[in-house]
């Protein structure tokens, strides 16, 4: 069974950073492609970064520009989101996602099989 655990959000001032973590388990493939994603109250899930086998690192919107960093540790299984300069507008639950079988990333959710549970980001101004 494919597993991915987020850790790593909490409340930060404006201006500050956090690195998130997605631990993944139960996952043998060559082939994947895993995403960052947030969902604000209100809001549509939006797609922020991905790395795949194939082609590496991908960013989506303006939010994640020069800004986040999406990072990836094969050996711990654990694909990470660094984010800077942090805004009160980036509050809002950040998920991982993995689609199995796959060489390219995508910025829509309906895509990826399997989810973590998500981890809570706030940022106070």
């Amino acid at each position: 069974e494919v597993q991915l655990v987020e850790s790593g959000g909490g409340l930060v001032q404006a201006g500050g950073s956090l690195r998130l973590s997605c631990a993944i388990s139960g996952f043998i493939s060559d082939d994947y492609a895993i995403g960052w994603f947030r969902q604000a109250p209100g809001k549509a899930r939006e797609g922020i970064s991905c790395v795949s086998s194939a082609f590496g690192k991908s960013y989506y919107g303006d939010s994640a520009k020069d800004r986040f960093t999406i990072s990836s540790d094969k050996a711990n299984n654990t694909v990470y989101l660094q984010m800077n300069s942090l805004k009160p507008e980036d509050t809002a639950v950040y998920y991982c996602a993995v689609i199995v079988l796959a060489t390219r990333c995508s910025s829509f959710p309906a895509e990826y099989n399997y989810w973590g549970q998500g981890t809570q980001v706030t940022v106070s101004s």
